[in-house]
Formats: C-alpha cells, structure tokens, sequence
C-alpha cells in the first residue's frame, strides 16, 4: 500500500474541502502515515488523526445558518469569539480528548507565537490545546495563552505545513491548498462549474434567507464592490496565505499539490459543509487520477 503524508492548509470554511481529500484518499487505497496542519487544516487533521472524523464530519454536515450562528460566543476582549461553544462540541466528539503523542498517526498542529513572533509545532500535549490555538484567526478568535504567550492561526506565518511531515518519510506528500486565486486552476485546468452544475448550485452561491440582518449587514456580510470591515480583515489575511503557501511550495515542493479555489465558499460560510466536503473529494479525485496516469 502506497503511503502519503498529508498537509492540510488554512482557509476557513474551505477547510471542509480537507474532509472529502481525506475521504477520497483512503478510498483509492493510500495509507495516511503523518498529518500537519495549520488552522483550519489542523482541526480536520487533528479529528482525522483522533479516529473522530467521520463523527465530525456528520456534525458539521448538519449545521445551517443559524446554527452555526449559536456556536459563536461574541466578547469584547482580543477578538471577537471565543469559541467555547464550538469547542465544548469538539471535546464531546473527541469524548476523552487524548495528548497528541497517543494518536494512532504522527500529527502536526502549526501554531503562530506572536509573543515570540514565531512559528511553533504541536506534536506532543493537549490535542484540543493545539487545534485551538492554531484555529485562533488573529482578530476573529480569542488567542490561546500559555506560558505568557500568546498564541494565534498557524496561517499567520505557515499556511501550508509542509516541512513537519518531511521526516515521516512515506512514498508521497499531498498538500491541500486552500487559497488557489480565481482563475489559476493548476496543471488539470478542471473547471469549477463542473462541481456546481452537478449540485444544482448557481455561480454566486447566494446566502440563506435565513440569516439575522444586522447581523448579515454589520458582522458577516459581503457585499459588491469593497465589502465590510470583516471581509476586508479576512480577504488580507487570504492574500497573505495564498502568498506564503507558494513559498512553502518552491521551498519543498510536494509531490501533488491538490488546489482548491477560494471561490467555492467565503471564509466564514461555515453551514456549507455538505457541498465544500464534496468539492474537495471530486478535486482530490481528479488530482489523484492524473497522478496515477502520470505513474503509471
């Protein structure tokens, strides 16, 4: 059996697209030896690695809008949620949350210290710990103290952690880009509407009737032109990612990169879990395909 050390990149929602690579994966027969991940990537790896993804992943399939609205604990203090809620959930789905060190695979959680002003890797402790403070979205999340530091996204300095699962050396590294700019879809040239043909979605993706106004107007809104003061924070921080993540691709060029294109979901949409999972297994798939032709 072919064995694949998996990197897992930030992008918010997009992240779910890492479900359907991991999914998608396994079913062609590859054996997952080592996982890293930063933010968003870190939480999907970290639930893969636990043995809880499947339970994750039927969890989040099932939020809509306003659910996932409750989830947020608004605060005024160094961000704008805690993020209690969410993770008192993610403890339940863990059940008896284990250290990093006794999980059935390496696992790699990369976390920003903006104390130190560098960057920091979880591979022993608290698991729970570790997924936190990596998904700590500098402005958006409370940050993690520990020690007198504070800790952020993992994103901020290395969205694309490719360098921790070098020393697992199995027979492949996948990376899972989660900030392909529009337009630039990679060696397959595969288009997106193909994926949303399939699921009856239209090009915009427009958003549920459902959601509270001043809040879709003040807090989550995106809006033509320019947008709001949280799409303008969370499109720079996207920007600088999709920047770093060539970077970390020059420096240790993976041997597939599975690209997916900001366009499939806003940062924040957190309730289309069902359609990003199955953007991100017909990505992989494809990717995968052209891999095994070009082996073969």
């Amino acid at each position: 059996m072919t064995s694949v050390s998996l990197v897992l990149g930030s992008g918010g929602a997009r992240g779910y697209a890492h479900i359907g690579a991991i999914e998608e994966i396994r079913r062609r027969g590859y054996d997952i030896v080592a996982v890293s991940g930063s933010s968003m990537g870190a939480l999907v790896g970290g639930m893969y690695a636990a043995g809880k993804l499947t339970q994750y992943r039927d969890w989040v399939s099932s939020l809509n809008w306003m659910q996932v609205l409750r989830l947020l604990d608004f605060t005024l203090s160094r961000g704008a949620i805690r993020g209690d809620r969410l993770f008192v959930k993610l403890a339940e789905l863990l059940e008896n949350a284990p250290n990093i060190e006794e999980l059935a695979i390496p696992f790699t959680a990369v976390v920003t210290d903006i104390t130190r002003q560098k960057e920091i890797w979880f591979q022993r402790g608290s698991l729970l710990e570790a997924l936190r403070a990596s998904a700590a979205i500098p402005g958006l999340f409370t940050p993690v103290e520990r020690d007198g530091h504070l800790l952020v996204d993992g994103g901020v300095l290395n969205p694309l952690p490719i360098i921790p699962v070098v020393a697992a050396q199995a027979d492949l590294i996948i990376a899972v880009d989660l900030n392909m700019p529009e337009g630039c879809y990679g060696n397959l040239q595969w288009p997106e509407t193909r994926f949303l043909e399939r699921s009856g979605m239209s090009d915009d993706w427009p958003v549920a009737d459902t959601q509270p106004e001043s809040v879709t107007k003040h807090v989550l809104a995106s809006e033509k032109g320019i947008g709001g003061r949280l799409d303008i924070l969370l499109n720079s921080v996207e920007v600088m990612q999709a920047s770093l993540s060539e970077y970390k691709i020059a420096g240790y060029p993976p041997d597939l990169v599975i690209r997916i294109p900001k366009k499939i979901c806003s940062f924040y949409e957190f309730h289309r879990a069902r359609e990003v999972i199955e953007y991100g297994r017909l990505a992989t798939r494809e990717h995968m395909q052209e891999l095994e032709r070009s082996a073969g």
